[in-house]
């Protein structure tokens, strides 16, 4: 049974009968779930992704511009505390970015160019069912007291709770409207990955590295990048990829 203050949480988010919930800022319950949270917990700005076992699924919701490149860079990187997070199953924190470029020397400083100086990532797991991750950041250092990560983590089982809901109340073998954009993404980039295999004659695995080689160089988000080699706009060849 959810805690007080995770039935709390979810009554804010959820419940449409009030006039103006504080955390109705967005279009969707993720939307306002991570508006809420940069409402109750001293953060900038805050991301939810679903997680599939191979890294990044898509993105559900981030609040502003460097919480979307947090999980752009996460999902074309293959790298990041959400990978983390997701993976080893415990919160990854960072309160002073700069000093995880051991840890993730792809994503650290391209984050940190972004204007992100600290990051906080909660898996979203119930047993040992994985779903997602819950990414928050500060645009300045600084670490979360004791009470801050009670609160965020309290978010993160708000979060799971709604993603296992959605999900019970799906016909089996399909994917609740709330979630399948970012699986929708995570398809697309799954497509233009065989398409990568084919043209470059390499493994899916090494396309899927070619394919977030060339987002990373491009400064491109990887979903539209896919977008543009399922619809033959960029193509990769064995000796070398070129646009056409």
């Amino acid at each position: 049974m959810a805690s007080p203050r995770v039935q709390q949480i979810l009554l804010e988010v959820l419940d449409f009968d009030k006039p103006d919930p504080p955390a109705r800022s967005g279009a969707t319950v993720w939307d306002r779930l991570c508006a809420s949270v940069t409402t109750a917990v001293p953060v900038t700005g805050a991301g939810i992704a679903l997680m599939i076992p191979s890294g990044h699924g898509g993105t559900l919701a981030a609040t502003d511009e460097a919480a979307g490149v947090i999980e752009n860079l996460q999902e074309t990187l293959g790298e990041g505390p959400c990978l983390n997070a997701f993976h080893d199953r415990r919160p990854v924190l960072h309160p002073d970015l700069p000093e995880a470029a051991t840890r993730w020397p792809a994503f650290t400083p391209a984050a940190t160019q972004a204007g992100i100086a600290a990051v906080f990532a909660f898996p979203l797991q119930i047993g040992a069912i994985r779903l997602g991750v819950l990414d928050l950041y500060r645009d300045a250092p600084g670490s979360l007291d004791t009470l801050q990560l009670t609160e965020a983590i309290d978010y993160a089982t708000a979060a799971t709770t709604m993603l296992v809901d959605l999900q019970h109340a799906t016909s089996p073998g399909e994917l609740h409207p709330q979630l399948a954009d970012a699986a929708d993404e995570h398809r697309e980039i799954h497509q233009a990955t065989g398409v990568i295999a084919a043209q470059a004659s390499v493994p899916i695995n090494e396309a899927l590295l070619l394919l977030r080689a060339r987002a990373y160089a491009d400064e491109r988000p990887l979903l539209g990048l896919a977008q543009d080699v399922v619809a033959r706009r960029v193509t990769f060849s064995p000796e070398v990829d070129h646009h056409e």
